[in-house]
């Protein structure tokens, strides 16, 4: 971008501004900064959810794993469409757990009535585990008719058919 300043502040002594200093900054690889995204999700799913035995570098293939280590601003390899069917296996696995725990704790919270969720929780108002699941199922290559099946089984299962019917 052209930025025009105005001919008094040419004669200005100092450090560099800082839209100058952003300016020289390389731009970051997009696709880069997405995948890490899907990282922080689910570390967050996992500590939220207190999801044990569970490995997050192993939802990821060799490429995946080796991004998660470069400067952003580098043009890595992310994984490509073909990916190893146990890798696609343990990702839904740990979609439909998200969505359990997801439905547990919504039940759970629905039960004790003395405490509602967002005072459980005052920084997840309005975060909506399942949809987040849906959401993540596109960046991980699964069937997004996958997890929204089980979300509905597990509303059903858990005596929430108000909200399995919607």
């Amino acid at each position: 971008p052209v930025l025009d300043t105005e001919d008094s502040w040419l004669s200005v002594e100092g450090p560099v501004s800082i839209v100058e200093l952003a300016l020289e900054q390389k731009r970051i690889h997009y696709p880069l900064v997405e995948h890490q995204f899907v990282l922080c999700t689910i570390l967050y799913a996992i500590m939220r959810f207190s999801l044990k035995s569970l490995k997050p570098l192993s939802l990821f293939d060799s490429k995946g794993k080796n991004a998660f280590f470069k400067d952003l601003t580098s043009i890595q390899l992310l994984p490509s469409g073909d990916m190893d069917p146990n890798v696609l296996s343990i990702r839904q696995q740990f979609l439909v757990k998200v969505v359990s725990a997801a439905v547990q704790t919504l039940c759970s919270s629905q039960k004790a009535k003395e405490v509602s969720e967002e005072e459980l929780f005052p920084f997840e108002k309005g975060k909506n585990w399942p949809t987040l699941a849906v959401d993540l199922a596109q960046y991980l290559q699964i069937s997004e008719d996958v997890v929204k099946r089980h979300y509905v089984c597990e509303l059903y299962s858990y005596g929430m058919d108000h909200l399995g019917e919607e």
